[in-house]
């Protein structure tokens, strides 16, 4: 199983020295920043990964204006009070892309946001922001339990735009963990993610870095890539 420095040598190889890989590398946000966003934050940047999933992201990111006019900018409050059958009509609105499957995650997971702080009398931002990097499957868990069609990157994908610090299974990621016989079976599977989550864990307690730092310097050091990948 490869260590820090020998992940971190390689992506130096192979990028054209540790100047390179360095500028190549972001931080997350701090406890701080993530507390300053709105459940309408949250609620704007899972819907727009939920439509990016398996379609061109650019394409949705071209029509963003036009989800945040039928959507109400995402206000939570108005969503949670829209009855069900303009739930429909907005599925059909050509200034976003008409997927009704899609669409019904909106108020879902709006309920998901709004009900967190009405239960646990905490903002949503403040649970994602304290929780902990070295158990962060299981809130990658989370969101796919209570909320629609966050399972898979899709959540993980939301929390790293957001700026929580997580790593993220992309292809190079999957591909080391596995070459590393850190993972065998199925990628989601519990005993997969906690592998992962361990390896992770190690190489932090390693390097001293956060988890993104950690999971793109292993997608620059593997594969195909020679300019990094953004979201890995």
């Amino acid at each position: 199983m490869e260590n820090y420095q020998e992940i971190y040598q390689r992506a130096a190889q192979r990028k054209g020295g540790e100047a390179v890989v360095e500028s190549l590398l972001s931080q997350p946000a701090t406890p701080a920043q993530l507390k300053k966003l709105s459940g309408d934050d949250w609620l704007e940047e899972f819907t727009r990964k939920i439509f990016q999933s398996g379609f061109y992201w650019q394409v949705i990111n071209n029509k963003w204006p036009g989800f945040r006019e039928v959507f109400w900018d995402f206000n939570i409050d108005k969503l949670l009070r829209m009855p069900p059958e303009m739930l429909e009509e907005k599925s059909s609105d050509e200034r976003i892309v008409r997927n009704y499957t899609k669409v019904k995650t909106v108020p879902v997971n709006a309920a998901m946001i709004y009900y967190h702080q009405q239960d646990h009398g905490e903002s949503f931002s403040q649970f994602v922001a304290d929780f902990p990097s070295e158990r962060i499957i299981e809130l990658w868990a989370h969101l796919k339990k209570h909320g629609a069609r966050l399972g898979g990157n899709t959540g993980v994908y939301a929390l790293r735009a957001q700026g929580k610090d997580t790593f993220v299974l992309s292809r190079d990621v999957e591909a080391h963990l596995r070459a590393n016989q850190v993972i065998d079976g199925g990628l989601q599977t519990k005993k997969s993610l906690t592998a992962a989550q361990h390896y992770f864990n190690e190489l932090q307690q390693q390097s001293g870095r956060s988890l993104q730092e950690l999971s793109y310097l292993i997608a620059l050091s593997v594969g195909d890539n020679y300019v990094g990948l953004a979201q890995s």
